[in-house]
């Protein structure tokens, strides 16, 4: 069961990434291009999100437990520090360059696009790299 609603619940996300437009990276970048052809519409979708997670928590946080696991797995640090920093940097200069994010690439990758491909193995290898060198520093 747990699976059937992981999976049903990834359509519905990439079903509403695909409607949006956010699997299409022109209009992504023509979000961040203010002073050319701007198109505002990833802010409504930005909002719509932080809304639908805003009423989700204060919904389901209190149940106390998950419906299909046996604790909310949610952060606990509250710490800025360089790598929370430097990852956003890295996710927002890889986002501004090709376009594309992860809950958007997903969806793209059924276009058979090379550059879709492109970026997914550019972002797997980026995750093998990071859990090697946080592996290197525990070590250490």
């Amino acid at each position: 069961m747990r699976l059937i609603v992981t999976y049903l619940i990834g359509v519905i996300f990439g079903t509403g990434i695909a409607v949006a437009g956010m699997a299409n990276p022109a209009k992504v970048l023509n979000f961040f291009d203010i002073t050319g052809t701007w198109d505002p519409s990833l802010a409504f979708v930005m909002g719509g999100a932080l809304a639908v997670t805003f009423v989700g928590y204060r919904l389901v946080l209190p149940k106390g437990e998950p419906l299909f696991d046996s604790k909310f797995t949610l952060p606990t640090s509250r710490v800025i520090d360089a790598r929370l920093v430097g990852g956003a940097a890295i996710f927002g200069i890889g986002w501004g360059i090709t376009g594309f994010c992860p809950g958007g690439a997903l969806p793209a990758l059924g276009t058979l696009l090379p550059e879709v491909w492109t970026f997914i193995a550019a972002m797997a290898l980026g995750m093998v790299a990071t859990s090697f060198v946080t592996e290197k520093k525990k070590k250490a």
